[in-house]
């Protein structure tokens, strides 16, 4: 175990002893605090590049939390993709690797990182963003499209202002989504997601995007924060209740 690996095992210990629950959790990747409003059956899982609250009803994260620096950028190109069940979940929590088979076969679902790949490949710790836990059903129009330029527009943007603050997750609007076709265990699939990027200084820019919507420019989801915090249920930064104090559309090219 890493140095780094055993600082955050110990935060992790921490974060759940009594002492931490009558005071405040402080996480590197959430920016003004990490989303509320999850269920408190879900699991926080802190790694070295990400954050995520997952549902064990779902079996999917509601939110994924990270920052993009100038240093965690590389190249995923020549990465490769091993998928494994998230080893700090039980086995009834997450969904595995055979889950996913026949997925895009049957109904065009790629394993769609919540946390990029590439935004985390000038790292070692890059592997992690393979766990299924970080992984969600994600139809290829979408993750191949306007997700994928998202992400890079968020990379490009974070060279430049040296870091960006990223929280994203799944929206379900009551639409019944088709299941993984090789799921053993109960699960939904996402009827859309959201990604909201955000600096310091309270800038904040707000995507919505609908799972089978054609491939589209990612500038045309750009919404409120209000609204995505309306329809995931959350509080994406509940230490800044006055943000956003500004946009980064442009920043991101929009």
């Amino acid at each position: 175990m890493t140095s780094l690996a055993a600082s955050v095992l110990l935060t992790l210990m921490f974060a759940f002893s009594p002492e931490a629950r009558a005071g405040e959790i402080h996480i590197v990747h959430c920016l003004a605090g990490c989303p509320a409003g999850a269920p408190s059956t879900n699991d926080l899982v802190v790694r070295e590049i990400f954050a995520l609250s997952s549902n064990d009803t779902r079996k999917l994260a509601d939110w994924v939390a990270y920052r993009v620096t100038r240093a965690t950028i590389g190249s995923s190109a020549s990465l490769e993709r091993r998928w494994k069940a998230d080893p700090f979940l039980a086995k009834d929590e997450t969904l595995e690797k055979a889950d996913y088979s026949k997925a895009y076969k049957k109904h065009r679902y790629d394993r769609g990182h919540q946390a990029p790949l590439a935004s985390f490949a000038g790292t070692v710790f890059w592997r992690a963003t393979n766990f299924l836990s970080n992984i969600t059903p994600q139809k290829a129009d979408l993750n191949r499209g306007p997700w994928k330029k998202l992400e890079s527009a968020v990379r490009h943007a974070a060279y430049h202002l040296r870091q960006l603050y990223v929280v994203t997750g799944p929206l379900y609007d009551g639409t019944k989504m088709e299941g993984l076709p090789g799921a053993d265990e109960e699960h939904d699939v996402p009827t859309g997601y959201w990604k909201v990027v955000a600096t310091k200084d309270g800038r904040v820019s707000a995507f919505i995007f609908d799972q089978k919507a054609p491939k589209i420019a990612y500038c045309d989801r750009r919404a409120r924060l209000s609204d995505v915090e309306a329809r995931a249920k959350l509080d994406l930064f509940p230490r800044e209740p006055a943000w956003p104090k500004g946009s980064l559309d442009k920043r991101l090219g929009c």
